[in-house]
């Protein structure tokens, strides 16, 4: 035993509905902090916008997950969008209970071996505000390096070739 809390990351499902809407509007004033509120529409609508987000990844044009707690508790979402040519675009985001734990990092470390090893990925590219330097810190630890820097609102670019480099 490590000590470590169980989490598990999984591909999103139909059945993830419920858990996930709680753990927007739980987290929702929290992620307001760092990033732009989803807004109420995207509440009032969320059946709707899962529905879309499962066809979006029947596509092949999306991969979403969440990890999940050993109460089956939804503590961060892990999203792969824009794939093609071998590579996407990671997004992640955290609930605040589950902040400075490492969960994070264990969930980007997972999603970058399952983006490598099950969806046949290269490249992976990320961006974090300046200002979120919870986001800049994982993204860091993982294996991720700055590749540019975009406009203020934007923040820096980071890439990691999945390919070529494997983060314990």
């Amino acid at each position: 035993m490590t000590g470590e809390p169980e989490v598990v990351l999984e591909r999103l499902r139909p059945g993830h509905a419920p858990a996930l809407l709680e753990f927007e509007l739980v987290n929702r004033a929290w992620f307001a902090r760092s990033i732009p509120d989803r807004g109420d529409h995207y509440f009032a609508e969320f059946d709707d916008r899962h529905a879309a987000l499962l066809a979006e990844q029947a596509t092949g044009a999306c991969h979403f997950h969440v990890l999940a707690d050993e109460t089956g508790a939804i503590v961060g979402r892990f999203n792969l969008v824009d794939v093609r040519d071998g590579s996407a675009e990671l997004g992640f985001r955290m609930a605040e209970r589950a902040a400075g734990r490492g969960l994070a990092k264990r969930g980007v470390r997972r999603v970058c071996d399952v983006a490598r090893d099950e969806y046949g990925l290269q490249r992976l590219t990320a961006r974090a505000s300046p200002h979120n330097a919870g986001s800049l810190g994982v993204l860091r630890a993982t294996g991720f390096v700055v590749a540019g820097t975009g406009a203020l609102a934007t923040g820096d670019e980071f890439v990691r070739h999945v390919r070529e480099l494997r983060v314990g």
